[in-house]
């Protein structure tokens, strides 16, 4: 890289690591929940029943997690699987808060504690991809 200082190298280095670490275990968590959603899971059933939304809010919500959890492991399409994700965790974290609760079928708050770390994870993600949605908010400008 002409023009890079070693400092600015390990930075970037530490950047792209980073990134990947976060992107893969967002990821991770978002699709690990697929098989409880698409299989009908009952407590996946009973948990959007209660929210007045099965089997509609289930699949739907399966299908973005699914796109969101692809996207965040593509590089060119972090920012936009960081702004997805950050907007299904916010519906996630709400969901608890004001209807299920924050612990579920006895799992001590597990579900709630992964919507909260997915959320701060794409937050950090979309910090670290911000050139990526400067780039797609001038992009959308121009059309």
């Amino acid at each position: 890289m002409p023009g890079k200082t070693p400092k600015t190298k390990f930075v970037m280095n530490t950047q792209n690591i980073l990134s990947w670490l976060l992107r893969v275990a967002a990821a991770a968590i978002l699709l690990q929940t697929l098989y409880f959603k698409f299989t009908a899971h009952p407590q996946s059933v009973e948990l959007f029943s209660l929210l007045g939304v099965e089997p509609w809010g289930r699949i739907g919500t399966g299908i973005i997690e699914l796109i969101t959890g692809i996207l965040l492991l593509i590089p060119t399409t972090a920012f936009v699987g960081a702004f997805l994700g950050i907007g299904l965790m916010s519906g996630a974290i709400l969901s608890h808060l004001v209807f299920i609760g924050i612990e579920s079928h006895g799992d001590g708050g597990l579900l709630f504690g992964l919507a909260i770390a997915v959320f701060v994870m794409c937050a950090a993600i979309m910090w670290l991809h911000r050139g990526q949605g400067a780039a797609l908010y001038l992009w959308v400008r121009n059309k």
